[in-house]
């Protein structure tokens, strides 16, 4: 008869989000999900108006924030800020921001998954079962 082992845990995932990014996540996701509807209601009136550098200033800072969340993502280098010196026009900052959201989605896609009967994050200091 074969010896029994004690079955393995999982190792690790090296890129699981903290509990604390999952914070910042759940904090921001939703505003730059308002900011991305309201972004796409000016370009269906006007897709070729510019953006003013105040929008660019606080649409960037909360992309800064969030592009800390995928430093280790692959999705990382198909986002990027917007630019302040060109002043993109309306229908380029939606395009910016819808890629930015599905860099995010498929995040949380990677970071996540059923536990019994419950969808949640798994993290550093609560990962995934093994």
């Amino acid at each position: 008869m074969a010896p029994r082992h004690p079955p393995r845990n999982p190792a690790p995932d090296p890129d699981a989000p903290t509990e604390e990014q999952v914070t910042t996540y759940k904090r921001l996701v939703p505003m730059l999900e308002a900011a991305h509807r309201e972004m796409s209601e000016l370009s269906k009136k006007k897709q070729d108006g510019i953006v003013n550098a105040l929008k660019i200033r606080n649409l960037n800072r909360l992309l800064t924030e969030l592009s800390k969340l995928l430093e280790r993502d692959p999705s990382r280098e198909f986002v990027e800020l917007l630019d302040e010196d060109t002043l993109p026009q309306n229908s380029d900052v939606v395009l910016l921001l819808s890629q930015w959201l599905e860099a995010l989605n498929q995040y949380k896609a990677k970071h996540g998954g059923m536990d019994s009967y419950n969808w949640r994050w798994f993290t550093v200091e609560n990962p995934a079962p093994g």
